[in-house]
């Protein structure tokens, strides 16, 4: 498989190595350390390690070699089997192929657990293998962060078919066909898988009236009751070739207390000040700063971040916090979520969340969540 997108991820990639004087580096993503820079840049889902080298060559060395052969792109593939499984043994040979020389620096993921960077560096003792906190990972993700032609084009349609779901989900609770958390989520995971979606990008957030006031409900869902009274909300993301959306709905009935409609217009206006703030340049910290100082006036306090990043992980760079350094900006090809959110432990919580391209010129909302009133 020859896929130009892969081709030229691994290019750049490459060029960075060369820069930084590294002459490889692996990505590894199994059971016990997921990474999903594997995907991006080769294709091949997960299970896999891939060793790509300062010219842009690289071997991908898969548990499913039949799935790895279908999905992958690298210029060799082998079955991680003939290795006994050994990430030593598989790596030695991916240097072989790559033609790595004795002596060079190889970049290992800054997740590597210490007793497994232990046992590579004692089995390839011949290479230096370097394991940096702030190292050719955090190239990798700024490169994620920034989406391509091709990815950009991806996400418009699965923008479509989140608010395809997202009219659905309305017009059923709206009818009662959909009246508990378990309704919910099932109708959610039947109608995307009938999309063509993989699935969802994560596991779906319900939380009924008697739930609402957590961030994210513990558990995501259950059997109780949603949408019949009080405030209700709704977190989900669709994934499509490995990309998520990431939308939340709040719905709200009539029957409210002040505080409750407070809450609601406070959400709506703070999500509308946000948006209406991003654009390329713009700082990460002064869009959260803008939100943050406006519920602070109201008299309320968000306990989380104003929004991140998406892509192949439901939680990427760049992440709209309060903990973003100054010169932390937002730049063309970020698509990011704006999710104001205010909770309280009798009233319950509402949260509007849409997904935001940012372009050269200023942002597009490409999702469109809302609160429903029902």
């Amino acid at each position: 498989m020859n896929n130009e997108k892969y081709s030229r991820r691994r290019s750049a990639l490459a060029a960075e190595l060369m820069r930084r004087g590294l002459s490889a580096v692996m990505i590894s993503d199994f059971e016990h350390g997921r990474d999903s820079s594997l995907r991006y840049l080769c294709g091949q889902p997960s299970d896999a390690l891939l060793v790509v080298n300062s010219n842009g060559k690289s071997v991908l060395i898969a548990w499913d070699v039949n799935m790895a052969h279908r999905l992958g792109d690298a210029d060799h593939i082998l079955p991680f089997t003939d290795f006994g499984r050994q990430s030593a043994q598989a790596l030695k040979a991916a240097f072989e192929l790559l033609g790595i020389e004795k002596g060079s620096k190889v970049a290992l993921p800054a997740s590597t657990p210490y007793p497994e960077y232990i046992e590579l560096v004692q089995s390839l003792d011949a290479f230096d293998l370097v394991c940096e906190k702030n190292g050719i990972d955090g190239f990798i993700k700024e490169m994620r962060s920034r989406k391509d032609a091709d990815e950009i084009d991806l996400y418009w349609m699965i923008a479509k078919y989140t608010d395809e779901l997202m009219d659905m989900v309305e017009k059923e609770v709206a009818a009662g066909t959909l009246s508990t958390e378990l309704d919910v989520a099932l109708f959610l995971e039947r109608e995307a898988r009938r999309m063509g979606a993989e699935g969802m990008g994560f596991e779906s957030l319900v939380a009924g009236p008697e739930r609402s006031f957590g961030i994210h409900a513990f558990p995501t869902f259950t059997a109780g009751p949603f949408a019949n009274k009080g405030l209700s909300i709704l977190d989900f993301g669709l994934r499509f070739e490995g990309y998520t959306s990431d939308v939340t709905m709040s719905f709200v009935d009539n029957l409210l207390n002040q505080e409750q409609k407070t809450m609601i217009d406070l959400v709506e206006e703070a999500h509308r000040i946000a948006v209406e703030a991003c654009g390329p340049g713009v700082s990460l910290l002064k869009v959260a700063t803008l939100v943050d100082e406006f519920f602070a006036n109201a008299g309320w306090f968000m306990p989380h971040s104003l929004g991140h990043g998406i892509g192949l992980d439901a939680h990427e760079l760049p992440t709209l916090s309060m903990r973003a350094m100054p010169d932390d900006l937002l730049l063309p090809g970020h698509i990011v979520t704006i999710e104001p959110g205010l909770y309280h432990p009798e009233l319950g919580g509402v949260r509007l969340e849409n997904d935001v391209l940012i372009t050269d010129t200023g942002a597009e909302v490409i999702t469109h969540s809302r609160i429903v009133r029902l």
